[in-house]
C-alpha cells in the first residue's frame, strides 16, 4: 500500500505537513490572554493560498483547550449578532440555562417561549445581557470570520462589536480575508476603529525552514531541497504543492511532470481567479514584468512607453494584491512562484 502523502493541496483544513506560522499564532494568542486586555480585534490578510484559513484553524485549536474561551465561527454573509448568540444557545451549557431562564428569545426563534416575559427584540441588548453573564463567568468570547469581506452584515455587526468593546465586555474578533476585502472593510464609513485594529500580514514562510522539511520528509538531497524551497518563493500553496507532487511522483529531481503538476495545481486553485480580477492595464503591464527576474521603472516605462503617472495606480494595485514586491525603492519583482510561466501561457 503506497503511503498517503502528507502534503495537501485542499484549502480550509490544516495538512499532515505544514509549516506552522507560530510566532503571529504565539503573538495573537499572547494579546487575546494578556491582563489588561490590550487588543479586541485582529486582521489577517494575505494573498489566495498564504495559510491565512490553516493559520486561524490553528489559533482556534489552541485557544479551545483553554476552558476560559467559547469560539464562535460565523460568516460574513449571515445574520451575524443573531448566529453569534444561536451558537451561544446551542453549544454552551450555561447560556442555554441561562437565556430559557432570563430571556424571551422567541422573536428570534431562539430558546424556548417563555409566556411570563416579554420577547426580547433587539439583538444589541440581546448581546449585552448574554455577555454580561460570559464576564460574571470569567469567560471570553472569540469571534473568527474567515474569507471575511465587505458586507452591510458584516459592518453592522462591526459597529455594534465597538459598542460592546467600550462597555467593557469579554467580546474580541479575528477576520481574515484578502488585501482587497480587508481593506474595503477598513475604508467603510463609521468602521474607523476597524482601521485602528491589530493587522497581521501572511509573509513569505521561511526558505531554510522549507528547505529542512523537503530535505527531511521527502528524502531528497540538500541541494535538491534548496532548489525546491526557492521556486516556492515562500509561497505556503506552492509549498504544499511541490511537496505533494515529488511524494507521489517519488521524483528525487524536479521533473518536468512535476512542474507541469504544480503549474496546474496553481492555475486551478489560485491563479486563475486572481488573473480573473484583474484590470486589463494591470495583466497588460505584466506581459513585460515577468519577461525578468527583477525590472526597474526606468526600463519598464521604456519598454511599455508610458510614463510614471499611467504606471502609477496598476503598480499600486499590483503590489497591494500581493503579485508584485515594490519593496526595494524603484524596482519591482513578481512574488508569486511559477506566475511568469502562468502569465506567459494566458497571453499566447
Amino acid at each position: 500500500m503506497i503511503k498517503r502523502s502528507p502534503y495537501s493541496i485542499s484549502f480550509g483544513r490544516i495538512p499532515n505537513q505544514y509549516i506552522s506560522r507560530s510566532l503571529m499564532i504565539e503573538d495573537i494568542i499572547d494579546i487575546l490572554n494578556a491582563d489588561p486586555v490590550e487588543e479586541q480585534a485582529f486582521k489577517i490578510t494575505g494573498i489566495r493560498g498564504t495559510g491565512k484559513t490553516v493559520t486561524l484553524t490553528a489559533i482556534e485549536k489552541e485557544l479551545r483547550e483553554d476552558d476560559q474561551w467559547i469560539i464562535v465561527d460565523v460568516k460574513s454573509n449571515s445574520e451575524i449578532s443573531k448566529e453569534l448568540v444561536a451558537s451561544l444557545y446551542g453549544e454552551v451549557p450555561f447560556l442555554t440555562s441561562f437565556i430559557d431562564t432570563n430571556l424571551n428569545l422567541s422573536a428570534f426563534g431562539i430558546g424556548i417561549n417563555i409566556d411570563k416575559k416579554s420577547p426580547v427584540t433587539s439583538m444589541d441588548v440581546i448581546l449585552k445581557k448574554i455577555l454580561g453573564e460570559v464576564q460574571k463567568r470569567n469567560k471570553k468570547v472569540l469571534v473568527v470570520i474567515d474569507e471575511a469581506r465587505k458586507t452591510d452584515e458584516l459592518v453592522d455587526f462591526i459597529q455594534e462589536f465597538q459598542i460592546l468593546i467600550r462597555n467593557e465586555l469579554p467580546i474580541y474578533l479575528i477576520a481574515a480575508g484578502l488585501y482587497d476585502d480587508i481593506e474595503s472593510l477598513e475604508n467603510a464609513d463609521g468602521l474607523t476603529f476597524f482601521l485602528r485594529a491589530a493587522k497581521y500580514e501572511m509573509k513569505p514562510l521561511n526558505l531554510v525552514i522549507i528547505e529542512d522539511d523537503y530535505e527531511k520528509t521527502l528524502g531528497v538531497p540538500e541541494d535538491m531541497a534548496k532548489q525546491l524551497a526557492e521556486m516556492t518563493k515562500g509561497y505556503a500553496f506552492a509549498y504544499q504543492a511541490f511537496g505533494k507532487y515529488m511524494w507521489e511522483t517519488g521524483n528525487k529531481q524536479i521533473s518536468k511532470t512535476v512542474l507541469a503538476l504544480v503549474d496546474e495545481a496553481l492555475a486551478e486553485k489560485v491563479y486563475d481567479k486572481i488573473w480573473s480580477e484583474l484590470r486589463e492595464k494591470e495583466k497588460w503591464y505584466l506581459s513585460f514584468i515577468v519577461k525578468k527576474d527583477t525590472i526597474s521603472a526606468t526600463e519598464l516605462l521604456e519598454l511599455t512607453k508610458t510614463s510614471h503617472n499611467e504606471w502609477s495606480e496598476p503598480r499600486k494595485r499590483l503590489i497591494e494584491k500581493g503579485i508584485l514586491d515594490g519593496s526595494e525603492r524603484g524596482v519591482v519583482k513578481v512574488k508569486l512562484p511559477r506566475f511568469k510561466e502562468y502569465v506567459e501561457s494566458r497571453l499566447v
